[in-house]
Order: C-alpha cells, then sequence, then structure tokens
C-alpha cells in the first residue's frame, strides 16, 4: 500500500469520531475510497461502503432517502447484518455527491449518532456550492490530491531520515551532497513522466513500463472525459468541458500559457464569463488546477485576484508529459535542449503548491512582465514571488528583477527554482533546486469546514 499523508487525517477522524462528518474531496482515481476501504476495514468489525454513483445507475436504493427512518431501511437491504453500534459499525458513502439529498440527510444522521459515518467525493465542489440546504458546521472537507512528489519518493524507497535531512538543509540555506541531489533529480524526472495517480506509482515501482503507465494515463484521460459529458448531459447544458480540458498541454506550450476565450470555440467576441460553468466544473472536479492572474500583489492574495487571466494546469504532471510526448523518456530522462521542459516544470510546481495548501496565483503587469507563481508570506504579511526555470540560464529573470524593484510591493524574499544543485543567495532571491518546493508549506492545512 502506498504511503499517503491524509491517512493520519482519516484515521484520527476515524478513532475519535466527531458532530461532523469528514468528506474527502478530490479528482477520480487519486486513492480516495482505497484508503479509506483500508482504514475503515482495520478499525471496525462492521464496515459498510455504499457507492452512490453506482446505486444512482442501477437499482437506486438511496435515491428517494430523505429521511433518516429511509435511509436506514435502504441501508439494511445492502448490509442489514453489519448494521451494529456506532463503535463497531463505519458506514463509508463514497460519491456522495450523486444524491444531493444526502447531504442535507447529514446532518440528522450526525445528530442520530447511530453509526459512524465518512463519505468521499470526486464532484463535491460542485454540489455543495449549488445545493442550498447544506446545514453549517456539519461538515470538515479533507482536500485529496495525487501523490506529491516526497509521497512518491516513499514509494520509491527513499526514507524519512533522508527526506529530513533535505529538509533541514532547505532550512538552513544549504547545498546537499552532489550525490543525493543526482538521487532526487533522477527520481524527480521519473515523477515527471510517472506523475501520482496511484495506479500508475504502483506500475512504475513494481514494472517500470512506460508503456503501461501511459495506458493508465490515456484510460483516467477518456474517464474525466466522460464524466464530464455525464455532467453535461446532466445538467442540461451543452457545455465545452471536454474542449477545454483537451486545450490544457497545448496551453502549456504557449509564451503566456492562459486560456484564451476565443479560442475555445473559435468564435470571436467570447469571453471568460462566458465559460464559468465549465471553468468550475473543471476545477471543482479535481481535473485540473487555476492558477489566477494577480497585477497587485498585496496580501493576502486572494482578495486581488483576477477573473480574466486564467491558468490551467492538469491536476498530474504524469498526465500531462502522456499528452506531450507519449512513451519518449528521453526529452524529460536526458533533459533534451531541443524540448522545452519549462511546462513541465510548471506544472510540477503548480501540481506541489495545490497539494500543499497554498494558493495557485501568477503575477501579470503589462510594464513589469510575468512571474511564475506568488504565494502569501503571512510572516511578513506580504507575497512571496517564484520563478521556474528548466535551462541553465535560471539567473536571468529580467520580470523578476523588475517586480522587486517595485517598493510598494514589500517583498522580503524571492525563490528561483532550477534543476541545479547549488543554494545560494543573491539580494532578495534565494536560488535552490526545484524539489525543494516540496518544503514549502503554508501555515494553515488544507482543510475547510462549512
Amino acid at each position: 500500500m502506498l504511503k499517503r499523508k491524509i491517512y493520519n487525517k482519516i484515521e484520527t477522524y476515524l478513532k475519535a469520531p466527531s458532530h461532523k462528518m469528514l468528506l474527502v474531496d478530490g479528482a477520480r482515481q487519486i486513492g480516495k475510497s482505497y484508503i479509506i476501504r483500508h482504514i475503515g476495514k482495520q478499525l471496525y468489525p462492521n464496515y459498510i461502503e455504499i457507492n452512490m454513483e453506482e446505486d444512482k445507475q442501477g437499482e437506486r436504493i438511496f435515491a428517494n432517502a430523505k429521511t433518516t427512518k429511509d435511509f436506514y431501511m435502504a441501508l439494511s437491504a445492502v448490509a442489514g447484518d453489519k448494521m451494529k453500534s456506532k463503535d463497531t459499525t463505519l458506514v463509508f458513502i463514497d460519491e456522495i455527491q450523486a444524491y444531493d439529498h444526502l447531504l442535507t440527510l447529514v446532518k440528522f444522521l450526525m445528530d442520530e449518532g447511530k453509526f459512524t459515518y465518512i463519505a468521499s467525493g470526486s464532484q463535491l465542489g460542485i454540489t455543495l456550492k449549488k445545493t442550498q440546504s447544506i446545514p453549517g458546521g456539519r461538515y470538515e472537507r479533507a482536500r485529496m490530491f495525487p501523490l506529491d512528489f516526497e509521497e512518491f519518493l516513499w514509494a520509491n524507497g527513499v526514507g524519512e531520515l533522508v527526506i529530513q535531512a533535505m529538509r533541514e538543509a532547505f532550512d538552513k540555506g544549504e547545498t546537499i551532497n552532489e550525490g543525493l541531489h543526482n538521487r532526487i533529480m533522477n527520481l524527480l524526472r521519473k515523477y515527471l513522466l510517472v506523475g501520482g495517480l496511484p495506479d500508475a506509482v504502483n506500475t512504475f515501482v513494481t514494472e517500470q513500463n512506460i508503456m503501461a503507465i501511459r495506458q493508465i494515463h490515456s484510460d483516467i484521460h477518456d474517464l474525466y472525459l466522460n464524466d464530464a459529458a455525464k455532467y453535461e448531459n446532466e445538467s442540461g447544458k451543452k457545455l465545452k468541458i471536454q474542449r477545454i480540458y483537451n486545450m490544457v498541454p497545448s496551453l502549456m506550450e504557449n509564451k503566456k500559457k492562459r486560456v484564451v476565450a476565443k479560442d475555445i470555440e473559435g468564435k470571436k467576441g467570447k469571453r471568460m464569463t462566458d465559460y464559468e460553468d465549465e471553468f468550475e466544473y473543471l476545477v471543482a472536479s479535481g481535473i485540473t488546477l487555476e492558477c489566477k492572474a494577480i497585477s497587485q500583489p498585496t496580501y493576502p492574495l486572494n482578495q486581488n485576484e483576477g477573473k480574466n487571466l486564467l491558468k490551467l494546469y492538469m491536476n498530474d504532471v504524469g498526465m500531462l508529459t502522456a499528452q506531450l510526448y507519449r512513451n519518449n523518456i528521453k526529452a524529460v530522462m536526458d533533459d533534451e535542449c531541443s524540448v522545452n521542459l519549462g511546462a513541465v516544470y510548471e506544472s510540477f510546481v503548480a501540481q506541489e503548491l495545490s497539494a500543499h495548501g497554498n494558493g495557485c496565483y501568477y503575477y501579470d503587469n503589462k510594464k513589469n512582465g510575468e512571474v511564475d507563481y506568488l504565494i502569501d508570506d503571512p510572516a511578513h504579511l506580504s507575497t512571496m514571488p517564484i520563478e521556474v526555470k528548466s535551462g541553465k540560464s535560471y539567473t536571468i529573470h529580467s520580470a523578476l528583477d523588475k517586480f522587486l524593484e517595485i517598493k510598494d510591493y514589500h517583498i522580503n524574499h524571492a525563490y528561483v527554482l532550477s534543476n541545479e544543485n547549488l543554494v545560494s543567495a543573491d539580494g532578495a532571491i534565494t536560488y535552490m533546486p526545484i524539489y525543494n518546493i516540496m518544503f514549502f508549506q503554508p501555515e494553515s492545512g488544507v482543510i475547510g469546514e462549512w
């Protein structure tokens, strides 16, 4: 079993259930159900799992379960022999968003406390926004992502002592030894190809077969597109979700990398606001990551985000390289000069920032240019710019230099990430290896409540 950071969060919740239900949210095929099932079966002798998406497509036993009595009756039809006491019975409601009335019912299930509950969903963000009668204070939401790079290192036998030594070097601004750097960079390049989807990681660890890994990426890509088509049909809207999702890899190859409204349908006069529903689905379902433009980088960044200059990244860097390079691993593993890896490096950083709970923003200013990423700097009530470089000219960054010259921004630190090993400081700028992004952690976690 792959070691996941969310394990402790789920285990702690199940060992001391509260009056709030834990909702594990995230894209399909990232391991939500697997890890809940694994922990739940260990802790509860009476483990009950119901997939509401399967029920909706099949017998629809829970379709009309709008009271607790209705719910218990429906539950007894599939697991009556396991409905024991609260301490011994766990009910795992998978894909709970398939029936939005269940999100309203949760308050009453938790109040009665007949059993212990946990839920997960792949489109919870969408359903929670459109469901009007969700009771406040009854949900604790844990956002889950594909394996981040640290989890990938664990899967490939890199021990905690090694990672801790790297973390200490990061904290002190020190350079790690060349041998360790080369090993971590080798694994990073493999991560860029494999990504963090559990099936792909397991296949890499056991088979080292890029064709098998790419087949997994292809299957999940098709799954995401099919889910989008199903959502369009059920919502009664003729949306363009699939079109936008398939545009993402080509957007990464553009200099600006941002979504251009007129390119979605090839129609002039279209605006970003015309596609708000599509963008909301792509982000809320977890299959893409959004990066919003900031022109005035003041703390906190979420109060200054722009709506019209949006970048979208795929939720998994392996899914991106599958689209860009197919079965060719040389482009990434050999750092081929003829291939622009900047888009891949940027996608990796966006994935890490998102997985660690940092908001994803970039600086855009017509006069000063563009800086790849901005994150909040709570310690100084300011913001922190991050530039990502894939080539040897990593010390050249005119937009970042102009950004730092603006005194009104009150910037204390800036980082340039590249594949070079040397950690060094030049004024406010610190240069360091790109894999150190795994140590950029916000003060608060990724948990939210309603």
